[in-house]
């Protein structure tokens, strides 16, 4: 039995060992031509080729701090931001959300606030917070001014 996806009805069972009608039509010429049938037997390995994107951050503060505002923070920003941490840990980024309660999804039980607890982001509601205009200068390694190409030494 195979499983075949539609668009619009999402996933059902077919009865046949394939799964689409071409296919199947496929499979009764082979047999008409007394050609053997392989049929999924085999798999080729491939990668993804790895894309280069770029991270705009919002506001960097003369300290170094990236400032980062959120109002919506969907899936793709949480990845993003993970993937950044992961390639430049030495990167202060930190969040200012317009309410921290927020869920990080329709239906999840995880706030914004909660998820950057768990993955060792600072966060605020709001507004900065005036301590982080205090705080001595972080690392900006990894920082390039845009369409330039230089990276930044000093703010």
């Amino acid at each position: 039995m195979a499983i075949k996806f539609n668009r619009r009805g999402g996933f059902s069972t077919l009865n046949k060992p394939y799964r689409s009608g071409l296919e199947d039509r496929l499979a009764q010429q082979l047999e008409n031509a007394g050609v053997p049938k392989v049929y999924e037997k085999y798999s080729i390995a491939y990668e993804i080729p790895a894309t280069k994107h770029h991270y705009t951050p919002d506001f960097i503060l003369p300290n170094g701090i990236i400032i980062e505002a959120k109002g919506i923070f969907e899936a793709a920003d949480r990845k993003k931001h993970l993937l950044i941490r992961q390639q430049y840990p030495n990167l202060d980024i930190r969040f200012v959300f317009s309410n921290a309660k927020t869920r990080i999804g329709t239906g999840a039980k995880t706030t914004v606030a909660e998820w950057c607890e768990r993955h060792g982001f600072q966060y605020a509601s709001r507004e900065i917070p005036s301590r982080w205009f205090k705080e001595t200068m972080k690392d900006t390694n990894g920082l390039v001014l845009r369409g330039k190409g230089e990276r930044i030494v000093t703010l």
